[in-house]
């Protein structure tokens, strides 16, 4: 009769070692032979009528292996479900397992030991002890002005004057890197782009006034667009952002088209294209739309700023403890590819943080009931189809979304994946519940500079 026995060779790593004797996997060995005999197709021979000793000469040993092994991992899964042991990926059979040992002419008792990894016992962080912060953008007057001419722009009118009269004239422009006489450099950056008047300096803006289609003027960077607008520019033309020697460089800009955008009136017709499904009857309610969604938006940046925080007090200030060396071997064996001992020393902290994520989401979902229901992930796929379209929720009736629905709930790739972002949805939702979150009015600067140093600090 198998034996199965349990020694401690570490932290949270055990040796299992399985026994088997003749009795435990010979009928089963007698039994798969009879199979094989009936399904052999051998040549000179009926189907079924093939000789059983002919079958153990030809197929025996590799059949014998077959059963012996399948007998150790079933005694071995038998074993770890009625001790409920909580175990990392797979056992891993040690290197002293000899599988040329078994030997179909001479049948006798069999071991096989195993490693296994423990999954560690731990308190998640105590969140209602942590302080965090929420930080609430301050929506300025200055916010909703570029907005609304940033819309009234956008559903405006556009016409092609002769020459450039002012901030909102837009130019379709060439930048072409040049010496300062503004000759080509060879094989230098060339890009086209689109610009108002006003993102360049305003002390530069008066080389630009009464210039036509064709014309061209010569500039550097650093002189003739503030910082914001610098570093978008020069992240356009490829350059690291705050590159000082690339906005040193010259360009020469060649204007291929001067357009002038006739704003947008204020009235009925710019409400709804602006806020489609919206009831907008006033230039004032316009104002007032248009200060929600920039808050709408803020709040979203501050949302996940929190999420961040809060992932990090989960991760730093949850001990886990965890059976490393039994993981390193797992890494280096356990993939498709086999691993060096420097490659899974090199992946190990990352894969030790996911791996302590996973025990951290999985045992606040176990301990907190947090479920995810289907209907959950039917709302999913409405929202993200709404978002791919740029649809209201107020066209949900239509039938062909419901089929849209159905067919999604269909695709286990995405019900997957829709699945676990609820679940994470759900579990910083607990979470954010349970923090002491101070809120902290900022302005688009600070919160910016703030998130700035967050991903300097993590990354």
């Amino acid at each position: 009769m198998a034996t199965v026995t349990r020694e401690n060779i570490g932290l949270l790593n055990d040796r299992i070692t399985v026994k088997v004797a003749k009795e435990d996997y010979l009928p089963s060995f007698e039994k798969a032979l009879k199979n094989y005999s009936k399904n052999a197709n051998i040549p000179g021979f009926r189907k079924g009528m093939v000789p059983a000793g002919m079958i153990k000469k030809m197929h025996g040993q590799s059949v014998f292996t077959d059963e012996v092994l399948r007998t150790v991992e079933k005694e071995l899964t038998n074993y770890m479900t009625n001790e409920k042991l909580e175990i990392f990926a797979q056992p891993l059979p040690l290197s002293e397992n000899d599988p040329r040992q078994i030997n179909m002419n001479n049948p006798s008792d069999y071991a096989f030991a195993f490693e296994v990894g423990l999954k560690p016992d731990f308190a998640v962080a105590e969140l209602s002890k942590e302080k965090v912060t929420r930080y609430k953008v301050t929506v300025t007057e200055e916010m909703i002005n570029e907005e609304v001419d940033r819309l009234r722009m956008r559903h405006g009118k556009m016409t092609e004057p002769e020459t450039v009269s002012g901030d909102d004239n837009v130019l379709n422009i060439t930048f072409i890197e040049s010496d300062a006489a503004g000759n080509e450099v060879e094989n230098g950056v060339k890009k086209d782009n689109s610009l108002l008047v006003k993102y360049f300096t305003e002390s530069y803006r008066k080389n630009l006034l009464d210039k036509k289609k064709d014309d061209s003027v010569v500039l550097q960077l650093n002189s003739a667009f503030d910082e914001k607008e610098r570093e978008w520019i020069l992240n356009d033309l490829g350059f690291d952002k705050h590159d000082k020697a690339a906005g040193d460089k010259y360009f020469k800009l060649v204007i291929t088209k001067v357009g002038f955008v006739e704003k947008a009136e204020f009235n009925e017709e710019f409400y709804k294209a602006a806020f489609p499904g919206k009831e907008i009857g006033s230039e004032e309610d316009f104002r007032q739309a248009v200060k929600n969604e920039i808050q709408a938006y803020w709040d979203k940046q501050a949302g996940n700023h929190m999420q961040h925080e809060v992932y990090h007090v989960l991760l730093d200030h949850t001990k886990i403890e965890f059976p490393e060396s039994f993981l390193k071997r797992w890494i280096q064996q356990g993939g498709e590819q086999a691993k060096t001992e420097q490659q899974a020393e090199q992946e190990f902290p990352g894969f030790a943080n996911q791996l302590k994520w996973t025990l951290i989401t999985d045992k606040i979902v176990r301990e907190n009931n947090i479920e995810v229901k289907p209907e959950d992930i039917q709302a999913f796929a409405k929202q993200q189809l709404f978002g791919y379209m740029g649809m209201n929720a107020m066209d949900e009736e239509q039938p062909w979304i419901a089929e849209y629905v159905n067919r999604m709930m269909q695709d286990r790739k995405f019900v997957e994946d829709a699945y676990h972002r609820i679940q994470t949805e759900k579990v910083f939702e607990w979470a954010e519940g349970q923090v002491k979150a101070t809120e902290k009015p900022v302005s688009v600067d600070e919160f910016t500079k703030e998130l700035e140093k967050h991903q300097h600090h993590h990354h």
